[in-house]
This record gives structure tokens, C-alpha cells and sequence, in this order.
């Protein structure tokens, strides 16, 4: 056991120094390319060739075949509108600067993938969470309301963006469905499944309610989903249905918990016992529940995506305990000792990172406050949606400008207002809700921005390994967006009965929450823009397969949790991770055949 809490706990200070460097050069190398480019007429370099010009922007189907053209690059010359949608060109890197040095392009490209995933959930980590917790204090919210609304925004953000990035962004509407359904069916049979092989011998109860009524709920929105798929299309009213589901079990759970009269938390989300003086457990009827303090704690905000923190790692010399609940002296003892010396050159190469989130996205924690960078982030973040604004909208040279300089007035406007406002020592007492609401916005936009580029990466990655996108998005972004439930739900668990229950609960919650909310507000943005008419999903049949082993896999835990008093099991936990190699296989068995037939 103490090695799975060393896995799951340490983040060495040296590996991260040395992905943060290798982050960065990636970063250089790909902004060098995107102006080369831009800087270089590319349609008039196509004119010189022969081969048909595609007109549709998102297709490139052509792309590996290149008939008419000597390679892959005089094909993409050819054919400028031939881009994912994201910031930097992909297919160009890869194929006309990297193209006698593959390999390193494959390096590059994988670097730049991590990269990505780590600032999706550092975001949510260090700036969403922060948000969330303070959005819920300031609005006085009774921890059951902020525990099925809040809480679980914090902990699926990277999921519910990356999905809206797919059918806005980049209109790729099967990569956030692949995405999503994928993820779940990953948290309900590989996290829980490994979470009853840990557990199977300590002979944990799990309550039978409110697990029913989790997997009840989650088994009725996803056969709401299958019909979506099989229509094909959904309106405006058809959205705001399915995330309406959400919304009356949401209000179903607060509301029986206001009827028991008793300040306690239900065993809803995955939370981590960490904090003795602030949450306490409690019994009733034999279930445990968590017993209300005065606020959310930020531990709780950031309990799916802690290992992606910047925050709670430099604070684990003065924290003894992690934001698991368990300590390791060891790991304390190594990075305190012979890397002390190299912490602040490791800061300086985290620095890149960090500085244009902290320069755009306003933070008002005690812990973090600083009155320069409160000022900064409130000057620039209107700078920031004018670029975003430019980039989408195309007003001309002239249309461009007069935004830029009316960004920057209301910049400097609002920066002055923040000098004269705001205290060097101590964040602001008053008006607190204006500051809240921009972080919470910036890093909305934030999420957008990483995850719209992901999915664009993911789709030129389709492109070059003559792989469906959807199927990247089944596998490597929901693994991605998974590794935070599986690695802090399984630490959980292995710290007692109270913290199975709460990651058992939550396996069911979190998926849910990423289904209804995250594909929910997918499909009402892209009907709404469609409107009158429906927002078009192509039929697939992988689609409904994902959602098929999804129930196989609520089906199962059915069957077996009540036919062993509710203890999770060897049996659970084997039958649920092979329902998810089965699905594994026949997914990708299913894409390499129909890959061939049409190559």
C-alpha cells in the first residue's frame, strides 16, 4: 500500500522542472512555425500545382493519398483552408518542416499533447477551483447545493470545455461525444473496478440508496442520449430537456437533504477526510455523511485534479497532510533536502507557464493575492477576448484595430479602478463579487482556448496516423480526462470505509454530471446556433456502442454490489475492468477494419 500512495502522491520536483522546459521549447518551436507561415503567401504557392483544390475546410480526407502532388506539404500549399482549426498549424509542422525528421515531429507533437492536458487541469486546479470555492462563499451557498452544482463543474471542467470546444470550436461534434462516453465508460469500470480490487478484502459497505439513485439516474440519461444518437438531430427545446435532467436530480438531492433538517453533506462527490477541524463524520442510520462546516474548503474544490497543482505541491513542506490525506515523510525529506537548490530555477522554468493565466485571469485568494498581478489581469484580460474576438470574427484591418484600442481603453479603465481599490497586503474586503465573476469568466475562456486547441490537435494527430479522430478522443482525451478521477478516487478509497463510499459515489456522480451538463450545454450552443433548424449529429454506430457498454457496465455493479451485502468485490472489480477491455478492443478492432476497407 505505501507503494500506490507514493505513485499516486509524488510529482518529483525535478520531472517537473524538466516538463516545464520541454513544454516551452515545444511552445517556441510551433509559434516559430505558425509565422513562417503566416508570413508566407500559401495559396499562391498552390497555384502551381494541378491538383484539385478541396472547398470543404474540414475536410482532408485527401491528405495521405495527395493525388496530384508530389507529398503530403504541396498537397497542404495547396490547399490553405486545410486546417484543424486550432492556433498553431499542425499538418504543416509535421509534414513540410519536420518532413526528413519524423520522428522528432512525433516527439514534438507528443510533448505538446501532455502539455495540453496538464493545462487544462491546471487551470481547473489553481484558477477555476479558486473561483468556485470564493463564487460559493460569496453567494452563501449551503455546501449540499454547491456539492451537486458547483462542485462537480470544478472537478469535470476539463471534460464538460473539451466537449463544447468539439461541437463549437472546431465543430467536431463526435470527438466531444467519443470523449465523454468514453470517459465514462473508463470512471464506472476501470476506476471502479480498481477501486473494489483495493478494497475487496477490507469488507467496506456502500449504501445501497443513494448508490441506486445515483446509477438509476445516470442509466436513464444515458438512454436519453441513445435517443438523441438514433434521431440523429436536436433542437433547442430537446437540449434544455436532457439538461434538465441534471437539474431535478440536482434539486432532488438538495431537497432531501434540507427535509433532514441536519447539517451534513450526502455521500454524493468524491471528496477526500482531510480536514479534521473544518468537516467532520457523522452517522445516520448507519451511512456516513459529512457533517457541514461554515464553507466548502479548497481541498474539496480541487480533489479530481490536485495532481496537476502547482499550488498544493509548493505548500506540502507546511501542509502535513496532501490533498489525498496521507503523508508522505519520505518524499518530504528527499525534496526539502538535495533539490532545495535547484526549487528556485525549477519556478523559473514553471514561470512561462503560469504568467499569462496569472496576467488574465483576476485571483482573489488570501494564500495568493497579489495587488500587481490582480491589476495586470484585469488590464488585460479585455485585450484577451479582443484577440479571441479578431481571431473569429473577420472586420477588417480597420474593424480589428478600433477593437484593440477600445480593449485597451476599458483595460485601463478597469486597471486604474484596481490600483486605487485594491491593498498591497491583503486582497479586497468589499465588492468581492465583480472579482469573482471575471476570475470565473477568464478562466472559462481559459478552458476554451486549451481545449479547443486540443481537439484541433487530436484531429490533425487523425489526420496523420490515418486514424478517426473520434477514436482518439474515445481513448487518449478520455484517458487524459480521467487520470484525476482514477488516481484520486483509488486514494480515497484506500484511506478507510468513509472514503470508498465517498469515490464509489462519485464514480457514478462525475460522469453523470459530464454527461447531462457538459454534453448538455454542447448540444443546446450548437442547436441555438442552428436554430430554426436542429444541430445534425451523424448517426455512428460507435456511439451507441459506447453508451451500450456504459449500461453493461451499471447493469453488472447492479447485480453484483447487492448480491455481496454491497462490498464491493474481486468479482466487481475483475467483470467491470474486463467489460472495459472488451469495449476497448472492439472499438478499435471496429475502426482498424473499417479503416482498411476505405483506405
Amino acid at each position: 500500500m505505501g507503494h500506490l500512495k507514493k505513485i499516486f502522491h509524488r510529482k518529483p520536483i525535478y520531472f517537473r522542472g524538466s516538463f516545464h522546459a520541454l513544454c516551452i521549447l515545444v511552445f517556441i518551436v510551433l509559434c516559430f512555425n505558425n509565422w513562417s507561415y503566416k508570413n508566407v503567401d500559401r495559396a499562391s504557392l498552390g497555384s502551381n500545382y494541378t491538383g484539385l483544390k478541396i472547398t470543404d475546410p474540414t475536410d482532408c480526407s485527401g491528405l495521405n493519398q495527395h493525388k496530384g502532388f508530389e507529398n503530403e506539404c504541396e498537397y497542404l500549399k495547396a490547399n490553405p483552408q486545410c486546417k484543424a482549426g486550432g492556433f498553431f498549424y499542425y499538418l504543416d509542422f509535421f509534414y513540410c518542416d519536420c518532413q526528413k525528421f519524423a520522428p522528432l515531429a512525433y516527439i514534438a507533437l507528443a510533448i505538446w499533447l501532455a502539455t495540453l492536458f496538464y493545462l487544462l487541469g491546471n487551470t481547473s486546479a489553481d484558477y477555476f477551483c479558486c473561483c468556485l470555492e470564493k463564487l460559493s462563499n460569496v453567494l452563501r451557498l449551503p455546501p449540499t447545493v454547491a456539492g451537486v452544482t458547483l462542485l462537480p463543474l470544478g472537478n469535470g471542467a476539463p471534460d464538460v470545455f473539451a466537449s463544447i470546444a468539439a461541437f463549437v470550436g472546431t465543430d467536431n461534434a463526435d470527438v466531444g461525444l467519443n470523449s465523454i462516453s468514453g470517459g465514462a465508460v473508463f470512471i464506472t469500470c476501470v476506476v471502479v473496478g480498481t477501486i473494489s480490487l483495493c478494497v475487496a478484502d477490507l469488507g467496506v459497505t456502500i449504501d445501497k440508496k443513494c448508490f441506486k439513485r445515483d446509477v438509476y439516474t445516470f442509466m436513464f440519461a444515458v438512454l436519453a442520449l441513445a435517443v438523441i444518437l438514433f434521431v440523429g438531430e436536436v433542437n433547442v427545446g430537446g437540449a434544455i430537456a436532457f439538461v434538465s435532467i441534471y437539474v431535478v436530480y440536482a434539486t432532488y438531492v438538495a431537497a432531501s437533504e434540507f427535509l433532514r433538517k441536519k447539517e451534513e453533506y450526502a455521500p454524493l462527490l468524491p471528496l477526500a477526510n482531510t480536514s479534521e477541524d473544518r468537516l467532520l463524520v457523522s452517522e445516520t442510520d448507519g451511512v456516513p455523511h459529512l457533517v457541514k462546516s461554515s464553507k466548502v474548503p479548497h481541498w474539496m474544490w480541487g480533489a479530481h485534479v490536485a495532481m496537476y497543482s502547482e499550488v498544493f505541491n509548493h505548500g506540502l513542506e507546511d501542509n502535513p497532510k496532501t490533498p489525498w490525506g496521507w503523508t508522505d515523510e519520505e518524499t518530504q525529506s528527499e525534496d526539502s533536502g538535495s533539490w532545495f537548490s535547484c526549487s528556485k530555477l525549477l519556478t523559473w522554468l514553471e514561470f512561462p507557464l503560469m504568467l499569462p493565466r496569472r496576467l488574465t485571469i483576476p485571483i482573489i485568494d488570501e494564500e495568493r493575492w497579489s495587488k500587481f498581478y490582480a491589476v495586470a489581469s484585469v488590464t488585460f484580460a479585455p485585450l484577451l477576448l479582443a484577440f479571441l474576438w479578431n481571431r473569429v470574427y473577420n472586420g477588417g484591418q480597420l474593424g480589428e484595430d478600433l477593437i484593440y484600442i477600445g480593449s485597451a481603453v476599458v483595460g485601463c479603465f478597469l486597471g486604474l479602478g484596481a490600483f486605487v481599490s485594491t491593498k498591497i497586503d491583503h486582497p479586497p474586503q468589499k465588492m468581492l463579487l465583480p472579482w469573482v465573476l471575471g476570475g470565473f469568466f477568464m478562466s472559462i475562456i481559459w478552458f476554451y482556448m486549451v481545449a479547443n486547441e486540443l481537439v484541433a490537435l487530436l484531429v490533425s494527430l487523425g489526420l496523420i496516423f490515418r486514424v478517426n479522430s473520434a477514436i482518439l478522443a474515445l481513448t487518449v482525451l478520455a484517458w487524459g480526462n480521467s487520470m484525476g478521477d482514477l488516481m484520486s478516487n483509488v486514494a480515497l478509497a484506500m484511506n478507510g470505509a468513509d472514503g470508498v463510499q465517498i469515490a464509489i459515489s462519485g464514480c457514478y456522480a462525475g460522469p453523470m454530471f459530464n454527461t447531462l451538463i457538459g454534453l448538455g450545454v454542447s448540444m443546446l450552443i450548437g442547436s441555438w446556433s442552428k436554430r430554426p433548424n436542429s444541430y445534425v449529429i451523424a448517426r455512428d454506430s460507435g456511439l451507441l456502442c459506447n453508451l451500450g457498454f456504459i449500461i453493461i457496465g451499471l447493469v453488472w455493479s447492479l447485480v453484483v454490489l447487492p448480491r455481496n451485502q454491497m462490498r464491493p468485490s474481486k468479482l466487481l472489480g475483475m467483470g467491470l475492468i474486463g467489460i472495459y477491455l472488451v469495449f476497448l478492443c472492439l472499438r478499435i478492432g471496429t475502426a482498424v477494419v473499417v479503416g482498411s476497407l476505405n483506405g
